[in-house]
């Protein structure tokens, strides 16, 4: 058994809008004290072929340090709907698909699937029952969305389905997306892709936040202090940005 400390839904510049190269993201990470990435590419302009390359240019840019597993950020033909997908070996399933169809397809390729932001554009309100059932988790914390307090609406979701993991994902594209969110536990021999993906589809990875595990960071008192965390840095942001713009006029 390893011990595995991973960063959940990352986008590298194989993503449209990703901003860092795979060996930067293997290289910067790994200083962090991660020893695993997620990614979750977005779906826009891929194919078979490109998702192979991506697979083969994620093993080639992993170190012995850290590993990056190749993902996929499948999204519905309105870009309102995204479901990251991770699976070794798995095919390409499709850009722009109905999401049931993406979950059936996910499913029957023994990958794992994963509701990303369920606020972001009120895509909660489209999840079926249907859908539950093939999920295998929903994103209770994402870095980018939700800031420094989990998401509440994914808590809902998780009521409906209780067999839905939660997971805390960074959805990462800038370098001020770090937040210090990951998954950790321990995988089953080395670690490797396939060692991940296993692990996180079988329960084996929690959710971890600012080292206080996510009983803390789910708890009342947890949401207190990082709602509050979180406002003081909205406020300072639009403090920033107004003395920015009265320098720049």
């Amino acid at each position: 058994m390893s011990a595995v400390r991973a960063a959940l839904h990352v986008h590298s510049t194989w993503s449209y809008d990703g901003s860092w190269e795979l060996a930067t993201i293997a290289r910067r990470f790994a200083l962090l004290g991660y020893d695993a990435v997620l990614l979750a590419e977005h779906d826009k302009g891929y194919d078979e072929a490109r998702w192979r390359a991506l697979q083969e240019a994620c093993a080639a840019a992993s170190t012995p340090k850290l590993v990056l597993v190749p993902g996929i950020e499948y999204s519905d033909a309105d870009n309102t709907v995204h479901v990251p997908v991770w699976g070794v070996g798995t095919p390409f399933l499709g850009e722009g698909r109905p999401t049931l169809e993406t979950l059936q397809r996910a499913r029957e390729a023994g990958a794992v699937s994963m509701l990303a932001h369920p606020a972001r554009k009120r895509a909660h309100e489209r999840v079926t029952g249907e859908w539950l059932e093939l999920l295998c988790a929903v994103e209770t914390w994402n870095g980018k969305y939700d800031g420094w307090t989990p998401s509440a609406i994914a808590g809902g979701l998780r009521e409906r389905a209780p067999h839905l993991q939660g997971l805390f994902g960074l959805d990462f594209h800038l370098a001020r997306q770090l937040l210090p969110l990951a998954m950790v536990g321990e995988v089953d021999g080395p670690v490797t892709a396939a060692a991940v993906v296993e692990a996180l589809g079988a329960g084996a990875l929690r959710p971890d936040a600012l080292g206080l595990g996510p009983d803390w960071a789910l708890s009342r008192h947890g949401r207190a202090v990082t709602g509050a965390v979180d406002r003081s840095r909205r406020r300072t942001g639009k403090a920033v940005r107004r003395v920015r713009a009265k320098v720049r006029r």
